[in-house]
C-alpha cells in the first residue's frame, strides 16, 4: 500500500509536456545517468560526495518508459540497476523491454527478473542478434531464458517492431564499444510523435546516419550527455571512452533552428556531469543555448 501511494503521488506531480486531449501514448524519464550512477562508487569528489539526499534518492541511471493508457501496458526501454525503484513507477503492467547494448547500465537490471528476485513468466526481451546470442548463450543470463522468466526477441536493424498496438519501435546500428554486442539507438513513433533514442553512441561523425536528418524526422530526441567537456576524464583518455562531448554536440548543432534544437534532451551523464546539477552554470548555459535536459519524471504525449 505504501508503494501505491508513493507512485500515486509521483505521477499526479508530474507535468505531461506536450499532452493533447486525446493523447493515449505517453513516454515517461525514468533515469538521466550513466551506467555507473550517481553517487558513483568509490568516488571521492564533490560530484559525489555533496549531494543532497534528494539528490540521491531522484538521481537513476538512464531508462525510459512508454505506456497505453487505454489498453494499461508498459514499455521499458533499458534495464538498469536501478530496475527494482524504476520498476516501482511504472504506470502499467510491463509488456516488453528493449535493451540497447551489453553495457552494465543498460541490460544487468534482467537479473533482477530471474527466480532469485521476481521471478517474471515471459516477459518479452527484444535485442539486437549478438545480443540476442549473448543472453541466450552466457550465464546468468541464459537461465532467464531457460526458466522461461524472459522471451528473446530478435530486432534487425531499421526494421520496425509492433510491441503495443499504437507504438511502433525502430533499431538503429549506432558506432560504440561493441565489446559483447552491437549497440542500437531507438526510434519510438506513437499514434502523434515520434523520440529519437541514442544514450550511447561514439562520435556522430562516426555514425553513417546524420544526427540532423534524424532530428529532422522526430519530435524528440534523447541523445548522448556522457561527458560536458574534456575536462571530466583528464585522468583518462577519451580514445577509450570517445562519446561526443556535450559542448561538441552543441557545436555541431550551432547553426540549425531553434525548433530542432529544442528537440534535444541531453541524457545519459556520468557522475562528473555538471548538467546533473540544474542549478549549475552548465546547465544554464545549454539551456540558453536552445537545448534541453532530461530530467526524471518528465512525460510527454506521443
Amino acid at each position: 500500500m505504501k508503494t501505491t501511494v508513493l507512485i500515486v503521488l509521483f505521477l499526479a506531480s508530474t507535468p505531461l509536456l506536450g499532452q493533447k486531449a486525446s493523447a493515449s501514448i505517453y513516454l515517461t524519464v525514468l533515469g538521466t545517468v550513466q551506467d555507473g550512477g550517481s553517487p558513483h562508487i568509490g568516488c571521492q569528489k564533490k560530484c559525489c560526495l555533496n549531494l543532497s539526499l534528494q539528490e540521491i534518492k531522484t538521481r537513476k541511471v538512464t531508462a525510459l518508459e512508454v505506456f497505453d493508457i487505454t489498453t494499461k501496458k508498459s514499455l521499458l526501454f533499458e534495464a538498469t540497476p536501478d530496475v527494482i525503484s524504476q520498476w516501482a513507477t511504472l504506470r502499467f503492467p510491463l509488456c516488453g523491454i528493449f535493451l540497447t547494448h551489453a553495457h552494465i547500465g543498460h541490460y544487468s537490471g534482467l537479473l533482477q527478473l530471474g527466480r532469485e528476485a521476481l521471478g517474471a513468466k515471459k516477459i518479452p526481451v527484444y535485442a539486437m542478434p549478438k545480443m540476442h546470442t549473448f543472453l541466450e548463450t552466457n550465464a546468468p543470463w541464459s537461465q532467464l531464458v531457460t526458466l522461461q522468466n524472459i522471451t528473446l526477441k530478435k530486432l534487425e536493424n531499421k526494421k520496425v517492431v509492433h510491441p503495443l498496438e499504437k507504438v511502433r519501435v525502430t533499431p538503429l546500428r549506432v558506432p560504440h564499444r561493441d565489446e559483447f554486442s552491437e549497440t542500437v539507438g531507438y526510434i519510438i513513433s506513437g499514434p502523434q510523435k515520434t523520440v529519437l533514442f541514442v544514450p550511447d553512441i561514439d562520435k556522430w561523425s562516426l555514425w553513417e546516419e546524420e544526427l540532423i536528418h534524424w532530428l529532422q524526422k522526430v519530435d524528440l530526441a534523447f541523445i548522448d550527455a556522457t561527458f560536458f567537456s574534456a575536462e571530466e576524464v583528464n585522468y583518462r583518455s577519451l580514445s577509450e571512452i570517445p562519446h561526443p562531448l556535450v559542448q561538441e554536440t552543441i557545436s555541431y548543432l550551432e547553426a540549425q533552428p531553434n525548433r530542432l534544437k529544442n528537440k534535444v534532451f541531453f541524457i545519459h551523464m556520468n557522475h562528473t556531469n555538471p548538467l546533473l546539477d540544474e542549478n549549475s552554470e552548465a546547465s544554464k548555459w545549454v539551456l540558453k543555448q536552445g537545448f534541453q535536459i532530461a530530467r526524471v519524471g518528465q512525460q510527454f504525449s506521443l
